[in-house]
């Protein structure tokens, strides 16, 4: 029998609260507005397949292939410039990092600004993702 070690870190792993959330909203009798769950009819599915199709057709193998921590260079350029023309600011597109979400950015922003024994304050109730992605940081404590 093998005797698996796993890091100290995993001791105090506790389930994700948005996961167990999203448990939930999978029944059907269930219509939660705790998991920050838009109403999905309200995708507009067609004009995501559109934009798929010209996008894989005009530059599939970039589009599928690894790319930047910063994100997709053309995009970056399009909002530095937009964000230019609509603020009145000089951004270039090394002033702007794409995410994939807002826990990414609340994760990446923590490890950026927040120290070892810093305290965040936050309402109640508060985003569930901005307590999860503060759990990341070593002495995050809940009140």
């Amino acid at each position: 029998m093998m005797d698996y070690k796993f890091a100290n870190r995993i001791a105090n792993l506790r389930a994700s609260e948005i996961r167990e959330i999203l448990k939930v909203t999978e029944r059907p009798e269930v219509i939660s507005f705790a998991g920050g769950l838009p109403a999905p009819e309200l995708f507009p599915v067609e004009e995501i397949i559109n934009i798929n199709r010209i996008v894989l057709e005009e530059n599939g193998t970039k589009a599928l292939q690894y790319s930047t921590t910063e994100g997709y260079i053309p995009l970056r350029e399009w909002i530095a410039d937009r964000t230019n023309k609509n603020m009145g600011s000089c951004f270039t597109c090394e002033n702007i990092l794409l995410t994939h979400g807002s826990q990414q950015a609340l994760d990446l922003t923590g490890k950026v600004f927040l120290d070892e024994g810093d305290v965040v304050l936050c309402e109640s109730p508060t985003y569930l993702a901005a307590i999860s992605s503060g759990r990341c940081l070593p002495t995050m404590k809940e009140c």
